[in-house]
Order: C-alpha cells, then sequence, then structure tokens
C-alpha cells in the first residue's frame, strides 16, 4: 500500500508548528462517517461465511489489519497482520530508526514514518486498518489511526489504552464487559463543539470476581463513524481486551524484535 495523500506523510524533521499545522489539514480531511464498501456485520474473528440479506449469497469477514508496534534501542519495529475472520493473510514489517522522542499528541511523527514503511510491503489492501492509538480523541482530532488512515485513504479505527484527551460522560470504574461511554470533546480539544461525541471508553473485558480491568478508548480514525468504530472493536475483541488483528501485531512485533536484536544499529529492515 502506497500513500493516496503523500503530502500528509509526517515529517520528523518538520517543526512543532508545521506538524501541528499539518495535524489540522488531515483532520479537516478526514471522513468520520461509514464510507467503506464492506458489511461491519460480517466483521469477525471467525471465518465462517454467512447470508447476506437476500439469503441467496454468501459473504466473508473482510480483510482486518492490526498495526502495532515495538521499540529496541533508537529503532522502531512496526508490523502489520492482516487477517481474514480467523485466518492470517499476510504479515509484514519494517525496522526503521526513529527521528525524534516520544511527544504526547505528535505520536504520528515519531512512529508515522515506521508505519507506512510497513505498510509499503503489503501486497494484498485492507478493507479495514486498527491501529494502537488514538484516532478522533486526540488534542487535533488527528491520531496516529486518523493521520495513517487519511494519509492511506484507508477505513481505520483508533484503539488506545489511555485517554488522551476529552471527558467521559460517565465514570469508568468497574464496568461490565461490553459497557461503553462516550468521550466528548472539552476544552483540550481544537476545532470542536463542546460536548461533540470523538469515541468511546469500551469495556472489552471485565473479570467477575476482581474488576480491575481497565477500559481501551476507541475512535474512528478515517471513513469510519465514531458508533461504528466502537462496534467494529467490540466485534474483534473476541474475549480479550484489546481486538484481535493489534493483539497478534503485538506479538509479531515482539517475534521480530528479537529476530532483529542482533542486527546493526541503524540498519533499515522490512520483509513479511
Amino acid at each position: 500500500m502506497d500513500p493516496a495523500r503523500p503530502e500528509f506523510v509526517p515529517d520528523a524533521s518538520a517543526t512543532r508548528e508545521e506538524m501541528e499545522s499539518l495535524q489540522h489539514e488531515v483532520a479537516a480531511a478526514a471522513i468520520w462517517d461509514d464510507a467503506f464498501a464492506f458489511d461491519p456485520e460480517a466483521v469477525s474473528t471467525r471465518s465462517e461465511r454467512t447470508l447476506d440479506d437476500t439469503g441467496r449469497r454468501t459473504r466473508e469477514p473482510p480483510l482486518v489489519a492490526g498495526v502495532d508496534q515495538a521499540f529496541l534501542d533508537d529503532r522502531a519495529v512496526s508490523v502489520v497482520v492482516v487477517r481474514r475472520g480467523d485466518a492470517v493473510v499476510e504479515r509484514a514489517h519494517a525496522v526503521t530508526a526513529l527521528e525524534i522522542p516520544y511527544i504526547p499528541g505528535l505520536l504520528a511523527f515519531r512512529e508515522g514514518g515506521p508505519i507506512l514503511a510497513a505498510v509499503a510491503d503489503l501486497s494484498c489492501e485492507p478493507d479495514l486498518v486498527v491501529f494502537d492509538g488514538s484516532g478522533r480523541i486526540h488534542y487535533r482530532q488527528a491520531g496516529l489511526a486518523t493521520h495513517i488512515g487519511a494519509t492511506l485513504d484507508v477505513p481505520s479505527v483508533g484503539v488506545a489504552k489511555g485517554l488522551l484527551c476529552g471527558t467521559p460522560e460517565d465514570d469508568l470504574a468497574e464496568r461490565p464487559a461490553g459497557w461503553r461511554t462516550p468521550i466528548r470533546a472539552d476544552s483540550e480539544v481544537e476545532n470542536a463543539d463542546p460536548g461533540t461525541v470523538l469515541g468511546h471508553a469500551l469495556q472489552s473485558r471485565q473479570y467477575d470476581s476482581r474488576p480491575i480491568i481497565n477500559p481501551v478508548f476507541v475512535s474512528p480514525g478515517h471513513r469510519v463513524g465514531v458508533g461504528t468504530a466502537t462496534d467494529l472493536v467490540e466485534r474483534l475483541c473476541d474475549g480479550y481486551k484489546l481486538p484481535e488483528p493489534t493483539r497478534l501485531a503485538d506479538a509479531y512485533a515482539d517475534e521480530v524484535k528479537a529476530e532483529s536484536a542482533a542486527a546493526p544499529e541503524g540498519t533499515d529492515e522490512s520483509g513479511s
């Protein structure tokens, strides 16, 4: 996959002002409505084919990619795992140099280039990409999933383990599995009316006896609506806290990291 909007490719050498300006452009171009061809009800961690509404045809789950990263000294280990239902269709990775440190709100400029290097090695084109990071829940409504989703012009969703900004509508403590609450824009979110729903806190898993699992924070990246993004992630979690595509990507990132540990620092690698 190559960038459909190369002007959005993150430049780690840009000034902070230039980075934030680009994020405003990305947010203005992002689509936060359902604009995809697949049936969201066909998204699954299983491979069973199902009847469509006419009862005359069968459909199979769409291609869903999970993107994650690990880190090795000053290198990023970026991976993408593409699945159709429960079958892995393709994996790709890239090991590239990190150019800047982590700066809250500017994650795409640290990790976006390495991710694009991994995605470039894919031979298939996913119907949906799930990122380990925020989408619209972001100071400028242009988190990693929005920035890279809009750059590739691919339907995308962000799933973050922590809340970057915005205000939950309800208290998050000790909620049962399947519970969700809106995350609304507050004074930290630019160019959004106060109270705008940016995403959801989703309690994807919980223990009956030990209610200690925190929710994940789901928001649309690009070409997916707010409610649909959370519905899709819930369908992909399969009893785990994290959606299966990014859970597998996390494991693959650890695998590639271990294999790359002996490689000379500064060496860029890619493959599948």
